[in-house]
């Protein structure tokens, strides 16, 4: 018998997803044979205790009779059972400093590390995470914080509401002004912030028409890969070729910021991609941008004014354009940047359903074949040793 563990986030500020909702353990249960659920007790997950139990869930603070343990942010390490196999978002495959001590404690406790992050289709797109809801609603905190800076409209917060039908009703009677909305990424955080485009009634214009023109309307531009890097001494843009060697193209996005009043961003970045603009830009008279929507959210990034993370409870900052240090928001002089790294809890029901069905769907399968391919290319550690996929990190790994 599989028996799978819905571990209790542990780590601060607590996060209330889940990766499994009370309905999918309920269906898995009755319709997989030989799989069991069971859920650690959580007084923070969006779906109560209640909620599981009513669906037939076994409710334990003891998780040890358990193989398999899916949470969603790194598990503390005095919370670490030894010798299990865990699936979550350990946020080391870029040997980020502040969870090495993380990687000691899985390796020293014999544990199996599967990162959603890492699991990817053959061509690398991404088969699971929760980026299309962290799209949504970091769309619709740029628009907010748009009508508050300039005063022609209000939104209210995504976290008020009960859920996504919810949200989209308080869009109906919305009318935004003539602005302009230059949307970046082509992944699943660009397919949110595009939905909320469509939701808001706001036009997709072609990159010629919308630095060529004024509109009456509110209009977006959908900026991809192709949009926004040339290579150097090519002049030319071919995907493969840019994801292998990111550092032989130049970012030109600079033609479409004195367009530009709200810049969404959604776009991937490591250390190698040349940045959407950079900080002596926004000095320049003609840095027209006035809201940043920064919903991949890497701190001096693509976008280089991110100057760290802002929270759900107060989500937006300002930076102001000479100094290039924080200010309150919606100052004149400065560039309001929304930098949230937890976007899905303001909409947890909703995104814990979706990243559920794409566990579901691509990934417990194959733990219940016993491994894939798929599977072998996310697992960061077998047994506490790096696998040969993640080698790259054994200096990081050493203690």
């Amino acid at each position: 018998m599989l028996v799978i563990g819905l571990i209790r986030e542990g780590k601060i500020p607590a996060d209330n997803r889940v990766a499994l909702t009370p309905g999918q353990c309920k269906w898995l249960q009755k319709h997989v044979e030989g799989c069991k659920i069971l859920v650690q007790r959580s007084p923070n997950r969006c779906f109560s205790d209640q909620e599981y139990a009513d669906a037939g869930i076994e409710l334990t603070d003891d998780l040890s009779a358990c193989s398999i343990l899916l949470g969603i942010k790194e598990v503390p390490v005095d919370m670490l059972l030894p010798n299990k196999t865990y699936l979550f978002f350990s946020h080391t495959k870029k040997k980020q400093p502040y969870n090495r001590g993380l990687m000691h404690a899985m390796i020293d406790k014999n544990i199996t590390l599967i990162d959603y992050e890492c699991l990817e289709h053959e061509d690398g797109q991404r088969i699971i995470g929760f980026g299309f809801f962290a799209g949504i609603v970091g769309a619709h905190n740029g628009i907010m914080c748009y009508g508050n800076r300039t005063g022609t409209y209000h939104l209210n917060r995504v976290v008020d509401v009960k859920d996504y039908r919810e949200l989209i009703h308080t869009y109906f009677g919305l009318k935004l002004p003539n602005i302009k909305i230059a949307v970046t990424g082509s992944g699943r955080v660009a397919h949110g912030i595009l939905e909320i485009m469509n939701l808001m009634d706001v036009q997709e214009v072609e990159p010629d028409e919308y630095m060529g023109r004024s509109f009456s309307y509110p209009v977006y531009v959908h900026l991809k890969g192709a949009d926004l890097y040339r290579h150097a001494k090519e002049g030319t843009y071919q995907r493969d070729h840019f994801h292998a060697n990111p550092g032989e193209y130049t970012c030109v996005f600079k033609q479409y910021y004195p367009h530009t009043d709200i810049l969404m961003n959604g776009i991937y970045w490591d250390q190698q991609i040349p940045r959407l603009f950079e900080l002596d830009d926004m000095k320049h008279p003609s840095f027209r941008i006035q809201t940043i929507a920064d919903i991949t959210d890497d701190k001096g990034g693509s976008v280089p004014c991110n100057l760290g993370d802002a929270s759900i409870d107060d989500p937006v900052y300002g930076v102001d354009k000479n100094r290039v240090e924080k200010t309150l928001p919606y100052l004149p002089g400065s560039v309001d940047v929304m930098a949230v790294g937890n976007l899905p809890n303001e909409l947890p029901r909703d995104a814990s359903k979706y990243f559920g069905e794409q566990l579901i769907k691509y990934v417990l399968e194959d733990i219940l074949k016993g491994g894939t391919d798929t599977l072998d290319r996310a697992t960061i550690l077998r047994d506490g040793k790096l696998t040969s996929h993640f080698e790259y990190l054994s200096d990081y790994a050493s203690h």
